[in-house]
């Protein structure tokens, strides 16, 4: 039953590719262990979580590491994509192009010019 409720945070899991992964029930909560590739997709992973149970769910442990911390997310641009909508992605807000610009200053010239 509580595999059922949280079954779109396990799918989520396996479209990251989420390693080593375990989910196992317990006496009513779900245990659920793996390591994610980053930070962005382990807060990926939490959002889902906290759609369905809640901010502290009560019904769930999850116990979610990360491979690498050294970077937050690994983009690959594809065509049509621009800073902006790369900032909204990741950031929640396209305004935040600038950041990822300056990150990547060494790697592009210009804010409006990317290639995939």
């Amino acid at each position: 039953m509580i595999k059922a409720k949280y079954q779109n945070v396990l799918d989520l899991g396996e479209k990251l590719q989420i390693q080593n992964g375990d989910v196992r029930e317990e006496n009513g909560v779900l245990k659920i262990h793996g390591t994610a590739k980053t930070p962005y997709e382990k807060d990926l992973l939490w959002n889902e979580i906290k759609k369905v149970g809640g901010e502290n769910p009560t019904d769930l442990m999850a116990d979610i590491k990360v491979a690498d911390d050294s970077v937050y997310a690994v983009h690959e641009v594809k065509s049509g994509e621009s800073l902006s909508k790369i900032a909204q992605q990741y950031y929640g807000s396209a305004g935040k192009y600038n950041a990822i610009f300056q990150s990547y200053k060494d790697k592009l010239k210009f804010p409006d010019l990317i290639h995939p």
